[in-house]
């Protein structure tokens, strides 16, 4: 017996759809996918709580609605190649392979990233690479991407991900300072990695993203 799909269906409904996101893929698999299985054990009852969660390493757990709100920015419809910058726990990696058709993600803490493979695993989501390494760098032999999103604030786009970017692709990310961000929508426009289309979708606040283009550690 599934003891938290009430919860689940209540978080979709109160804290997702209730504040505009209107992706129906979205919403279902965001009501299919356990995220207790994400969180430590000590922080189980409060997976489907309306706020981030520690992973460990100074890490987080994004709050629910972020996740369907970035993850809906990327318009998927299942037949793309998609970059996520900061595996953690695996997450937001699951929602993306239940909606995309391959998933690439980078972690930079060695551990997060083998429990996030575990996580996958274990919900047989095989469409999923994981590598450990420096986000910021992207994954350039498996580009372009037709999303990548970023899943740590920045302080400006790494031009470096606007150039993996496919052409009409879309970039999600948080910029900003170290306390507060504004979460972008980036779409690359040409062959021109100058020409892009930015929307500023809500003010947000992430861990840092660390990395030669992005924070010192």
């Amino acid at each position: 017996m599934d003891r938290f799909l009430k919860q689940r269906m209540k978080m979709v409904d109160t804290q997702i759809r209730a504040r505009g996101v209107t992706d129906e893929r979205v919403l279902r698999v965001m009501e299919k996918i356990h995220r207790h299985l994400f969180v430590d054990e000590g922080l189980i009852d409060q997976a489907y709580n309306d706020n981030p969660l520690p992973i460990g390493d100074r890490q987080t757990i994004s709050q629910p609605y972020i996740v369907a709100l970035m993850t809906a920015a990327l318009n998927l419809t299942g037949k793309e190649k998609v970059l996520e910058i900061g595996t953690g726990s695996g997450y937001q990696t699951a929602i993306l392979a239940e909606l995309a058709e391959r998933v690439f993600s980078i972690e930079r803490i060695a551990s997060l990233a083998a429990g996030a493979r575990k996580n996958l695993d274990f919900l047989n989501y095989f469409n999923v690479a994981i590598r450990v390494g420096d986000g910021t760098y992207g994954w350039r032999e498996e580009s372009p991407f037709d999303g990548i999103i970023i899943t740590a604030g920045a302080p400006k786009v790494p031009r470096i991900l606007l150039e993996q970017l496919a052409i009409g692709g879309r970039l999600i990310i948080p910029t900003g300072s170290r306390v507060s961000q504004e979460l972008l929508r980036i779409t690359r426009l040409s062959e021109d990695v100058n020409e892009i289309k930015t929307e500023a979708m809500c003010g947000c606040r992430f861990v840092d993203l660390i990395g030669d283009h992005g924070w010192n550690a």
